[in-house]
């Protein structure tokens, strides 16, 4: 009895001990997939930086009044951007400023609330969906920025609008036909979202069979 008693209460201890490793585990895959998430959102955070880094080189090798020239054209076409895909109470602006001698800019995005106007840094707007759409703007606007000479070629874009909600990454891909269409530039967007594939002249599914990949190929009429 003793004997049967004691094996009891090892198993009794065992699953116990399952237990406790099978939560523990789980806390560990929970944790393993925050700290991913956090290494993408610092490496999207690090493309946005290099992006703005840019947009500021453009404005600093100008002359003032070319400078002056850039700096409307490149608020106009965010502005277009933010109004086609949030609504028309969105709009941009950069702020021309020295610094250590040296022209810099700042970049903010207004919103009309009532009888209150907000502006705020990119990043503080309205989440990750507007950081992607400004983004992606600014993508276009130094594209087009560049004419001594002109950068020729496609626009390729690596899932472009991941933070943008389902209820407006329609109106991104419409804007992105409406960029394809202006500037006559084709548009390549690598992307897991449905929604921009379904608007494309042509569309391409990879998916992994194995250790290869498969692609069909399917014509959006």
């Amino acid at each position: 009895m003793e004997v049967e008693g004691f094996l009891d209460r090892l198993e009794v201890n065992l699953q116990q001990k399952k237990s406790d490793y099978n939560r523990r585990q789980g806390k560990k895959e929970q944790l393993l997939e925050v700290k991913q998430q956090k290494k993408d959102d610092l490496e999207q955070i690090k493309v946005e930086r290099d992006l703005l880094d840019k947009v500021n080189v453009l404005l600093q090798e100008t002359s003032e009044y070319a400078r002056e020239q850039a700096k409307q054209q490149i608020e106009a076409l965010v502005t277009q951007a933010l109004q086609y895909v949030f609504g028309e109470e969105f709009s941009f602006e950069i702020e021309l400023k020295n610094h250590r001698n040296r022209p810099w800019a700042e970049f903010y995005v207004l919103s009309q609330r009532g009888d209150y106007k907000l502006r705020n840094k990119p990043q503080d707007a309205r989440g990750g969906g507007v950081v992607d759409v400004v983004s992606l703007a600014l993508r276009v606007a130094i594209l087009q920025s560049y004419q001594h000479p002109p950068l020729v070629g496609p626009l390729v874009l690596d899932e472009p609008a991941k933070h943008v909600s389902e209820e407006y990454i329609v109106n991104v891909t419409q804007f992105l036909k409406k960029v394809s269409e202006m500037f006559a530039r084709q548009v390549i967007v690598v992307t897991h979202q449905c929604h921009l594939s379904q608007v494309a002249d042509k569309s391409f599914r990879v998916e992994l069979a194995g250790e290869e990949s498969q692609v069909t190929t399917d014509i959006i009429s």
